[in-house]
């Protein structure tokens, strides 16, 4: 059982059968009738207007997606652990013309508001000498598989507007955050002030492809600009547009993630009964946990694949399950060493 990434699972059958669908010939560069579908399909998911403009990679839709919202003079204030800063390599400031991060602490990777509140307090600008923060990002779920709750995303929010900043999420695993929340996902996003949403399918099913989810459809332009330049418009868009229309359909996105936070939860049962301890309470389908070199030994020789975890600290690990992870044979897992 690979539990090294996501990244690791295969497409599911629905989004399988939608890309050889889609093979008809087509008008190129969004111009086909699935692409036209996009917009109106995403505003009924949650449940306002809003523009979709489909990438086939997490980092550029993470990167383009920011691009809209910060000047090549602004800073995006994020915590230190957050996946921009951690694992874009300098891709904000590449596609920011500039732009910078800036970083601070908070438990379980969080941003906590009145940290974050704190430090654009005193963040006092110099004029022409400073980096003026003007946009709030979040992981969700965060590095560590923690989930900010409504009410955390929301106050969050309010610091952001209380600042006159934009306000960014990478949901990269939005789908796994939502299938624990239980929450409309409006709830976590627009109503809490958000701009744009880089919203994760790739590791949930699909073959290659994450969506920049607009709040502000006025901003399509602007990241319909940055896409081209950077390489990531596809010329046939529809293999996109299908793969994510597939993935919303009848839930399909949630379905997928509910089965791998399920994964994740009865793996923490399955090695905290085997000695491990979890680092953080599993919430989504990311699972940390300390355990000695033994059973990491005695786990690797019964086919697990695993990776350790410094940051969370020296005796760390992490595993992640995936929409195909088998629960049955996860939960058997104490008996089968």
């Amino acid at each position: 059982m690979n539990f090294s990434s996501d990244n690791v699972s295969p497409i599911c059958p629905e989004i399988l059968a939608a890309i050889a669908e889609a093979s008809d010939p087509a008008l190129p560069y969004g111009a086909d009738a699935a692409s036209q579908q996009l917009d109106h399909a995403f505003s009924d998911l949650f449940g306002k207007e809003v523009a979709v403009v489909p990438v086939a990679t997490g980092t550029a839709a993470n990167l383009v997606g920011l691009s809209a919202l910060v000047s090549p003079f602004g800073g995006v204030a994020c915590h230190h652990q957050a996946h921009i800063n951690r694992t874009e390599s300098t891709g904000v400031a590449f596609y920011g013309n500039g732009a910078k991060l800036l970083t601070m602490e908070g438990p379980s990777a969080k941003l906590l508001p009145e940290t974050l509140d704190a430090f654009l307090t005193r963040e006092n600008t110099h004029g022409m000498h400073s980096v003026d923060p003007e946009c709030v990002a979040i992981t969700q779920a965060t590095e560590f598989g923690t989930i900010y709750d409504v009410e955390e995303v929301q106050a969050i929010g309010k610091v952001a507007k209380a600042h006159g900043m934009k306000f960014f999420m990478d949901g990269a695993r939005f789908a796994n955050a939502i299938a624990a929340l239980g929450c409309h996902p409006a709830d976590i996003t627009w109503k809490a002030g958000l701009d744009v949403l880089s919203f994760g399918a790739t590791k949930n099913g699909a073959m290659a492809v994450d969506a920049i989810i607009l709040f502000d459809p006025s901003l399509r332009g602007r990241v319909e600009k940055a896409r081209k330049r950077g390489g990531h418009l596809f010329s046939k868009h529809r293999y996109l547009a299908a793969q994510l229309l597939a993935y919303v359909k009848d839930d399909l996105w949630l379905r997928n993630a509910r089965h791998a936070n399920q994964a994740a939860s009865a793996l923490c049962q399955s090695l905290e009964t085997l000695g491990a301890r979890a680092a953080f309470a599993p919430q989504g389908n990311e699972l940390f946990v300390h355990m000695d070199d033994d059973l990491a030994e005695r786990l690797r020789k019964a086919g697990l694949v695993f990776r350790p975890w410094p940051a969370v600290g020296p005796d760390a690990f992490r595993f992640v399950s995936g929409w195909n992870s088998p629960i049955e044979a996860i939960r058997a897992l104490p008996e089968t060493l």
